[in-house]
């Protein structure tokens, strides 16, 4: 028998008695092709003498191959409230179960009655949109409270509410730093940080991933003329999981007297003694200059907030442009949200719960073999290294009824690469039990464990 120059890409999963096949077989010239170019970066530019949008035809191409590029789980309709397993559908149309631990619905606070209450009676009064910027007449006295709350919470003068997460970061950072001034980032900071300092025209400096002796390096060489300086970091590392060292970042930028902004999304009500943050963690809230945090992820709403002096909340909402020249956030949304900081300020939302959860599938994972790196919060990185096994990986989980995040360039290199899981509170111990049995299966498959 005369063997074919054939490569078997083909990738089965089955679901419900229905067979999908994501992978046929090809040419093997033709296979390694299509997985040589299917990277990220290669489909930025616009290549000379080609159309402004034949980028997004050769995407289109890639993603139409059969070959996996990370993407089939991405897209997926939730079909039920968020909790610790709900069913989803597929782009096939198919609906099926899954253990979700992909969302960021932390404390589940989405569906926390109270919450969901104060949001029925603000939809009431006030319909479901504002119809008007912030600054015109797009805010009630629901928004006015929530922004009082947020500040209570931290302990600062005023606070700032803006409609959307990422829009905050690039509002703030490119309102308050211009040309001339130096922002000094972690690498590891989050895609709208970046955007936020080009926006500005600052200088931007970046120090290997909590590496503080890299940081004090970049701060010896500022010029002393260049006064201007803002230290950015997370607060909790979106990816990895792990806590910015404000300790010693508090310290380094009074020695250098630099301002300090913590983006502390995924730390608001999970870390530190009351849950308040990565900064109570280390015990430096006063020494915070700007608290950024997103209502998106633990609170389980929508936008993203700065909580500092009163003269720098005045300052952001005549010069933050993703402030002023957006309409205001929902009223049912910020009434929601007022519960929610309610119970943060009270340390009631159910974050002693939530870490047993954390805790146990951290240890589970952990006894199984897996690389969790240096995880401190409710994201726990799941380590491939490898893009070709994560993304066969992936599929393979969600179609054994198990949803978590995929990671890989350009949000960290590709050798880097990860499932990135989150934990919840609602999620239960036989359903951690269950979602660890699936990974353990899978990765012994691919040698992730043995």
């Amino acid at each position: 028998m005369v063997k074919t120059n054939v490569i078997d890409l083909s990738y089965k999963q089955t679901q419900n008695n229905d067979e999908v096949i994501l992978l046929g077989r090809m040419n093997v010239v033709e296979a390694q092709k299509i997985l040589e170019n299917n990277k990220f970066e290669n489909f930025l530019k616009t290549e000379p003498g080609e159309d402004l949008f034949s980028k997004a035809k050769k995407v289109n191409e890639i993603l139409k191959s059969g070959v996996l590029t990370g993407n089939e789980g991405l897209g997926m309709l939730a079909m039920d409230k968020v909790k610790g397993e709900y069913p989803i559908k597929e782009k096939s149309g198919s609906i099926h179960s899954v253990i979700m631990l992909g969302s960021n619905s932390y404390l589940n606070l989405s569906t926390h009655p109270k919450v969901e209450d104060a949001a029925r009676k603000a939809l009431n009064k006030f319909g479901y949109g504002m119809g008007a910027v912030s600054n015109y007449v797009g805010i009630t006295e629901i928004h006015k409270e929530l922004e009082s709350r947020i500040a209570d919470f931290y302990g600062t003068d005023d606070a700032i509410v803006f409609p959307s997460g990422y829009g905050t970061n690039i509002g703030v950072i490119s309102a308050i730093c211009n040309e001339g001034d130096v922002i000094i980032n972690d690498s590891a900071n989050h895609a709208s940080i970046f955007d936020g300092c080009r926006l500005s025209g600052a200088d931007i400096k970046v120090f290997p991933h909590s590496d503080m002796r890299g940081l004090e390096r970049i701060l010896k060489k500022i010029p002393e003329e260049q006064s201007g300086r803002l230290i950015i970091t997370d607060g909790v590392f979106s990816m990895d999981g792990d806590i910015a060292k404000l300790d010693v970042i508090t310290q380094l930028a009074r020695e250098y007297k630099c301002r300090v902004m913590v983006d502390d999304a995924h730390g608001v009500g999970i870390v530190g003694p009351n849950g308040k943050g990565s900064a109570e963690y280390y015990n430096v809230m006063d020494k915070i200059d700007l608290n950024v945090g997103m209502l998106s992820k633990s609170p389980g709403g929508l936008g993203g907030y700065c909580a500092a002096s009163s003269e720098i909340v005045q300052y952001l909402r005549l010069y933050a442009r993703t402030y002023f020249f957006s309409t205001g956030l929902p009223a049912s949304v910020a009434g929601g949200l007022n519960e929610v900081f309610k119970l943060f300020q009270n340390d009631e939302a159910g974050r002693d719960v939530l870490w047993e959860k954390i805790n146990y599938l951290k240890t589970k994972l952990i006894d199984a073999g897996f690389d969790v790196a240096h995880t401190q919060s409710a994201i726990i990185p799941v380590m491939i290294y490898d893009e070709e096994k994560l993304f066969k990986i992936h599929s393979e989980l969600r179609a054994n009824g198990l949803y978590t995040n995929i990671v890989t360039y350009p949000a960290v290199r590709r050798k880097e690469c990860r499932l990135r899981l989150c934990a919840m509170k609602e999620l239960s111990f036989k359903q951690i039990d269950s979602a660890v049995e699936i990974l353990k299966n899978i990765g012994r498959k691919y040698d992730v464990i043995k």
